[in-house]
């Protein structure tokens, strides 16, 4: 379990927009690790944890992209039944509210990582 930074960037609900933020992010090398999007009928939200951080920042200011960062948890899980319901347990039981949480799992039992937006970092860091 790690502590990262997530951006959250506002983007029309267009055809082409995600593919513009992400040249825009290769352009500076910068690497997606984690991704999420959600959508309205008016605007996409996108939150992503990119790295390296301060070049993920510069390269969204460059391209004028408005944007939010906050601290996310990153966490590793195994792809098998009942992890996601462990951590939220874990969480719960310490009183820490999950905000929202998204990830990918590879195959196989080794897994992949998870996103979460917490109340208490602190508290979660040490519950996890």
């Amino acid at each position: 379990m790690a502590k990262a930074t997530q951006f959250c960037v506002a983007l029309d609900n267009r055809p082409g927009t995600l593919a513009k933020l992400c040249g825009a992010l290769r352009k500076a090398k910068i690497n997606v690790d984690a991704i999420s999007v959600a959508e309205n009928s008016e605007c996409s939200w996108v939150r992503l944890v990119a790295s390296p951080t301060a070049a993920a920042k510069r390269a969204l200011t460059r391209g004028g992209y408005h944007f939010v960062a906050q601290t996310v948890l990153t966490l590793g899980a195994h792809n098998r039944p009942g992890e996601l319901e462990s951590i939220a347990s874990r969480l719960g039981k310490a009183g820490v509210n999950i905000n929202y949480i998204y990830g990918s799992n590879a195959p196989g039992e080794k897994g992949g990582m998870v996103v979460l937006s917490v109340s208490d970092l602190r508290r979660a860091a040490a519950v996890l």
